[in-house]
């Protein structure tokens, strides 16, 4: 069966990738050597970037730290559930087209309305897609590390996909439980839109051990989600535990190419509903685009998408049944 033809970029998202491939490569014609131990505008420790284990042609692997976030960040909710969180944070621009031209302040009130759904739905785990550390474009701050601070979550992982002196996001999980074994997949470049991957670490909660996904996926290709998916699929391998995989997928349950189908089979995890449409709408209320899926152990006992306006992209939450419980 031929490829079908790849989904058409809508004049906003052309305009957006056009954007951001500038900013990448005016990124990239400034970059020296890795940045140096340093402390932040707030005041925070950084260490450099996550240092690199293998770099190839192919997908590049990091080992992320795990960070301290809220030190008044308490544990997971329930003995026998677990609550989880996906969204979009869009370089906390909010609704806006771009974000290059905001102020701090104006991001840091984006963040805030972020942190103020966090504190109300308490979940106990967050995957953040387009996620961002210090740079100049979005403020010069650690968007990761606020939201930790702020939301009231212990740790936090981030994992850097697009990177320079001028630019720095990706994925990231924020976490009431301690993560341990973090890893962070920037898949194989795909212009000309930017590069995306996926941040994954391992909690234990209620005598079981889960890993935890955060991943975005490209915008405009679904062939090429189907490859990162195969290269997401391939990193997990070795990661015999059970599964809650969440992001920004880019894509429905009927799209053509079958990415989300994929991603099932591989992964060995479900979609909730996945033929629901109505009420389910992610991205500006409208396509579904952002996805939570789980082991099939892991009962669904409460599935939402949030009504707040905190980004381009609605929050996805769930409340899942661990095993025996």
């Amino acid at each position: 069966m031929s490829e079908p033809p790849p989904r058409r970029p809508t004049w906003r998202e052309r305009r957006r990738a056009r954007a951001e491939r500038r900013t990448s490569e005016r990124a990239a014609a400034t970059t020296d050597a890795p940045a140096e131990p340093h402390v932040d505008a707030e005041g925070h420790l950084h260490d450099g970037p996550p240092r690199i284990i293998e770099a190839h042609p192919g997908p590049h692997i990091a080992t992320p730290p795990v960070r301290p976030g809220c030190p008044d960040g308490h544990g997971a909710g329930e003995p026998d559930a677990l609550s989880v969180m996906t969204l979009n944070v869009a370089h906390g621009r909010g609704a806006r087209l771009h974000q290059t031209f905001l102020r701090r302040r104006t991001i840091e009130a984006h963040l805030t309305a972020i942190a103020s759904v966090l504190g109300r739905e308490a979940p106990d785990l967050v995957a953040l897609q387009e996620a961002d550390g210090p740079c100049l474009w979005s403020g010069g701050f650690d968007h990761v590390d606020w939201l930790a601070r702020e939301g009231g979550f212990g740790w936090h992982v981030r994992g850097s996909h697009v990177q320079g002196r001028r630019l720095d996001y990706g994925t990231a999980l924020l976490s009431r439980l301690r993560p341990a074994d973090p890893l962070a997949i920037t898949f194989r470049p795909s212009p000309p839109t930017p590069t995306k991957g996926f941040v994954v670490a391992t909690v234990e909660h209620g005598g079981h051990t889960i890993d935890v996904v955060s991943v975005h996926l490209d915008f405009s290709r679904s062939r090429v989600r189907r490859r990162q998916v195969a290269e997401l699929a391939e990193a997990l391998q070795a990661r015999d535990h059970l599964r809650v995989v969440m992001g920004d997928l880019n894509c429905d349950w009927k799209e053509r190419g079958g990415t989300l189908r994929t991603l099932s089979d591989a992964l060995g995890v479900e979609p909730h509903a996945p033929d629901a449409h109505e009420g389910f709408g992610t991205y500006r209320g409208k396509a579904r685009l952002d996805w939570v899926l789980t082991s099939p152990t892991l009962s669904v006992k409460d599935y939402r998408v949030l009504p707040d306006v905190v980004s381009d992209h609605r929050a996805v939450v769930a409340r899942l049944g661990l095993p025996g419980g």
